[in-house]
């Protein structure tokens, strides 16, 4: 019987997708419908050629009913709790009558390609919420996919009605800083007792952050989580002051205890208030916008190089020349490039 309703329910699910179009998802998006949503972000995360055309028209769609949404990013190493944050962070801003989107970016096996997608099961209780999304992508072995995905899924969220858009990182290297490049308000994540070199944290990701947060701040770590608040505190005041002129906050709090959670989010609300009355956030999503369009043409001017036709041929022949030093590297690079550049 259960293989009968599986096979039933797959049946339905492929039919589904073959009826749905872009005028029906957009429709389904505009009525708050999370399947026509799902359905839309699949879309656009598609790597089939046919869809792409369909994913711009429903994101062309899409984008007047965009930008009013809060875009905050939450980035830390592995183990600094990110998820169990944003679960217990998602619920403080759902009691505040806010409906709110997640988009994770899930780390992929780099043998496999696999990924265990697996953020609706860690943030059970919000995925269980009516006025909560929570949207998984995998990011594969680059990270370039996901970022264009991700920065169109922001405008289907809004465009859905979502209020809040939370975006989490893998909290690995190049994440943080493509994460920073789509949204207006900037977390990260720390731990008390930790060394920076055990962290991982670099002074670039530091001066990224627009809120620093000692996590775990419960039981016998909460005076240890003071003294690190004090000392990041003072590492923050040494660097340059921010366009904006909003000056880093630093806090301590516990998701696990909820402690100083609505403090976490005062502080976020204070940044909104105080960037969208002097016009910063507009002006930065538009710098935002430029500087997404010149990536997207970067990898799409490098992506038609190499598919010229003969251009394998003469790579490999010019990768044995220079096995054998006949040519030095720049030399190679300098004729690959006068004979497919024309």
């Amino acid at each position: 019987m259960e293989q009968h309703q599986h096979e039933d329910w797959l049946r339905k699910r492929k039919e589904n997708k073959a009826s749905r179009s872009v005028e029906s998802i957009f429709e389904g998006i505009q009525k708050h419908d999370r399947f026509a949503l799902s359905a839309g972000i699949t879309l656009i995360e598609s790597q089939l050629e046919s869809d792409k055309p369909l994913a711009n028209e429903l994101i062309r769609k899409c984008l007047p009913l965009s930008g009013k949404s809060r875009r905050i990013g939450i980035t830390g190493v592995p183990g600094v709790g990110k998820s169990t944050f944003i679960e217990a962070f998602g619920n403080v801003i759902l009691n505040q009558g806010y409906k709110l989107a997640v988009l994770t970016i899930d780390p992929s096996s780099a043998t496999t390609g696999g990924s265990i997608l697996g953020d609706k099961t860690r943030m059970h209780t919000l995925s269980q919420e009516l006025n909560a999304y929570i949207r998984p992508s995998a990011a594969g072995s680059t990270l370039g996919g996901v970022a264009r995905a991700t920065r169109e899924s922001i405008y289907l969220c809004e465009a859905a009605g979502f209020d809040v858009i939370l975006i989490e990182t893998v909290g690995v290297g190049q994440s943080e800083t493509m994460v920073h490049s789509m949204v207006d308000f900037f977390v990260l994540l720390m731990l008390a007792g930790a060394g920076d070199e055990l962290q991982g944290i670099k002074r670039g990701i530091m001066e990224l952050a627009d809120a620093l947060l000692i996590t775990k701040a419960d039981g016998g770590n909460v005076k240890m989580a003071k003294l690190a608040k004090a000392s990041y505190a003072n590492a923050l005041h040494l660097f340059p002051p921010k366009e904006n002129e909003w000056i880093p906050r630093t806090e301590i709090c516990s998701s696990l205890t909820h402690f100083n959670l609505d403090e976490v989010w005062k502080i976020s609300d204070e940044f909104f208030r105080h960037n969208i009355s002097n016009g910063w956030i507009e002006r930065y999503r538009s710098k935002q916008d430029v500087n997404w369009m010149k990536e997207t043409l970067d990898e799409l001017v490098l992506s038609g190089f190499y598919r010229k036709p003969g251009f394998e041929d003469n790579f490999n022949r010019i990768k044995q020349a220079i096995s054998t030093q006949k040519m030095s590297a720049c030399e190679a690079a300098e004729e690959l490039y006068s004979l497919f550049s024309k």
